[in-house]
């Protein structure tokens, strides 16, 4: 595939590699930071692989599932017979905008035209229940915004979401799923998939190819939402709701907010409400969103390159780019029983930063480091979207 734009820098992954990486992402308890973690410390994902035992073995209360070579490779097949690509994080073609956002997902499964990445990116959220009004208004601006040379995100829900897309198929429109990508849901948006990928869409996952997308899916598909994205617009949202999540999680990334004013009395707009109250921008129109992103972008309209991290399995480039993480990768032992305890005590279930951790214990940072992997690699540890770090209940 040609490389322009925003994709024509980074580093590809070997075949070996792609298959370490897929197989180190997913083994039990490997998430984004933990992988990034793992490499940096172990000096690639094939020594990972190798350490997971040693690193879990004091403080897991079961041994660690590692992914297999064959089951890596089913997906890795089935990927490649659906036409879809495993891209990894530092690739010429990964989405140049998830690379800016903490712990970005170290694979993703794209199917459709990446170059379609290159575009100014904007996501679109909203009610699945929306009004009619609510869908007339968001099939206007986003064909304005298209007409404007922006990309459409968006979640691939019933509602705003599907009316995004809809109303994007000729201009350009990104779809992530909460699944994988061989399980879409909702079912009755199978002909939207079709029609996405038939226009030069994208469709893109961090979840396995065959995974069926559970409840707790859909907070880690909307940070890939807000992650891909220059802004987020939020069109109709109830008081609780997973657009206001997006919403919160882009605010995090440094994202620009955006929100639809609505009725007071209309219990979908009193989350756009609220978050107009709190600082988001009234959005009307789209030139609202033209002219708040318009510094951010070159003067053709088009998205500026973002240096970024580029991750690769050379050790030295990674930790050169990634402080502060280890001291020195691979030949480090795992902390001893009484220092893992000392590090968990310091924890509790309220959310605290490495950084408050290490003041407390007083240990060594690549100490700290090495312990809250451990247990993060035992399943004891929750990492929020801000880096922040708390312990889950016993």
């Amino acid at each position: 595939m040609r490389e322009t734009g925003s994709q024509a820098k980074g580093i590809r992954l070997s075949d070996q590699q792609r298959l370490n990486w897929l197989r180190l992402i997913r083994s039990d308890n490997v998430g984004p930071a933990s992988f990034r973690d793992l490499i940096a410390y172990c000096g690639s994902a094939a020594a990972a692989l190798e350490r997971l035992p040693q690193l879990v073995r004091s403080t897991a209360k079961r041994p660690l599932r590692i992914h297999t070579i064959e089951q890596a490779e089913q997906e890795l097949e089935a990927i490649d017979r659906a036409g879809a690509r495993l891209i990894g994080m530092g690739e010429p073609d990964y989405p140049q905008y998830l690379r800016q956002m903490l712990n970005p997902p170290p694979l993703v499964t794209v199917l459709g035209n990446t170059e379609l990445f290159s575009k100014p990116p904007v996501a679109i959220v909203g009610a699945r229940n929306a009004s009619a009004t609510a869908c007339a208004f968001t099939s206007q601006l986003v064909r304005d915004l298209g007409a404007n040379g922006f990309a459409i995100t968006s979640g691939f829900a019933r509602g705003i979401d599907a009316a995004a897309h809809k109303a994007s198929l000729e201009t350009g429109t990104i779809a992530v799923l909460a699944g994988g990508l061989n399980r879409p849901y909702p079912p009755e948006n199978l002909p939207l998939l079709e029609q996405i990928i038939d226009h030069g869409g994208i469709i893109i996952s961090e979840m396995p190819f065959d995974w069926v997308p559970r409840a707790q899916d859909f907070p880690r598909r909307n940070r890939i939402i807000a992650g891909l994205s220059l802004g987020l617009a939020v069109i109709e949202a109830a008081q609780r709701s997973g657009s206001l999540i997006s919403a919160r999680l882009a605010a995090e990334m440094g994202r620009l907010v955006f929100a639809v004013p609505g009725s007071p009395l209309d219990p979908r707009a009193n989350g756009t409400n609220t978050l107009l109250k709190n600082g988001a921008i009234m959005l009307t129109q789209a030139q609202d969103i033209c002219d708040a992103l318009a510094p951010m972008l070159r003067k053709d309209g088009t998205a500026p390159q973002q240096a970024g991290f580029v991750f690769t399995e050379d050790s030295a480039q990674i930790l050169a780019q990634a402080a502060p993480l280890f001291l020195e990768p691979s030949n480090n032992q795992p902390n001893g029983s009484a220092d893992i305890e000392r590090i968990r005590n310091a924890l509790s279930s309220t959310p605290a930063s490495v950084d408050a951790i290490i003041r407390h214990t007083e240990l060594p940072a690549s100490a700290v480091h090495l312990a809250l992997l451990e247990l993060d690699l035992a399943g004891q540890l929750q990492r929020g979207s801000d880096g922040l770090i708390a312990l889950l209940p016993a």
